[in-house]
């Protein structure tokens, strides 16, 4: 794919440029290109302050890795926590929640995205916002049929095109499309989630998977979001102008749970549940919630404050969602 850094030059290399390739195709080109994408160039991409594009519940350590470590134990529960690996997908480079934390597990490993995914016999398989940042596909229903929607290069400017048949991926998934919808409906279709999942839990380890990330079930995709799920993130801004600075914003939709809890029945888990973050860390880490809270009970302290941001169905309580199930 070359070894320039510039996007446009990079991108007018690809067959079909001036024509159009799937959104699917420049998103993995804007996010994981070896030398322009947003996700492989060396720059601060998260954090709170002005210069980061987004925060998320890792962002709020240690009291995120605090509570991840009480409900993976008791979730665990009544095996021992220190018969089991805790690995982490996908974490940023110099990140990890368990990074400098003390906890019960026998070890603890990060694996970076573009590694190999060799998991222990007994593991807790973590992740955070791993699935959202696949690349999607996007649809819309225009003159009584689905049209896939793409990306072409004309100069230096991009625009979004109608391709003229569904890509391969689309095309295997047509016949779940629903048979109508309203005139300019778009679906943003994260499809590339359930292959990541298939790497996951493919090889045949036993514990708990535990994934953290911003979802809807289909049916709400489907029919209730009309303009679709796909936006950016840059200097904490949301937009959607998912065109604008490629490998240099973020791009994400939401992820669809029920294709992910499908996965997880198929390589053999117990039923998969999906809880609101704040449920989540209020049902199984109501013990660590107390301490936090009773050691600092005199004042609005920093911790109380991450908690705040974590747990309140106003910032990050009810927007995050924690994806779990179990394999014996």
């Amino acid at each position: 794919m070359g070894s320039t850094s510039d996007f446009f030059e990079i991108f007018s290399t690809e067959p079909n440029a001036t024509a159009g390739v799937s959104f699917a195709r420049y998103m993995e080109l804007a996010m994981y290109h070896p030398t322009a994408g947003y996700y492989t160039r060396d720059f601060k991409r998260v954090g709170r302050d002005e210069k980061a594009d987004f925060f998320t519940s890792t962002t709020f350590s240690p009291v995120f890795g605090e509570l991840v470590i009480a409900a993976a134990a008791k979730l665990l529960a009544p095996a021992n926590p220190a018969d089991f690996d805790f690995v982490e997908i996908g974490a940023e480079p110099g990140g990890g929640i368990l990074r400098d934390l003390p906890h019960p597990f026998a070890r603890y490993q990060i694996i970076s995205l573009g590694q190999p995914f060799v998991l222990p016999a007994k593991a807790v398989v973590f992740s955070n916002e791993l699935f959202d940042a696949q690349p999607f596909h996007r649809v819309v229903w225009r003159g009584g049929a689905w049209k896939e929607l793409g990306v072409a290069l004309h100069g230096r400017h991009l625009r979004e095109v109608e391709l003229p048949e569904l890509s391969a991926e689309i095309a295997a998934y047509a016949d779940r499309l629903p048979k109508s919808a309203g005139e300019n409906y778009h679906i943003d279709l994260p499809l590339r989630t359930v292959p990541m999942l298939e790497r996951i839990v493919g090889p045949k380890w036993s514990g708990l998977f535990l994934a953290f990330d911003y979802g809807k079930y289909w049916q709400e995709l489907a029919e209730n979001l009309p303009a679709g799920t796909g936006r950016t993130y840059h200097r904490q801004k949301m937009g959607n102008d998912l065109l604008a600075r490629p490998g240099k914003q973020d791009l994400t939709c939401h992820i669809c749970w029920d294709w992910l809890e499908d996965g997880l029945i198929r390589a053999g888990f117990g039923e998969p549940r999906v809880d609101s973050q704040e449920s989540f860390f209020m049902h199984f880490a109501a013990e660590t919630l107390a301490a936090i809270t009773a050691a600092e009970a005199s004042s609005f302290s920093p911790r109380k404050r991450m908690l705040m941001q974590l747990l309140h169905p106003a910032n990050m309580g009810q927007k995050f969602q924690a994806l779990h199930a179990l394999r014996k």
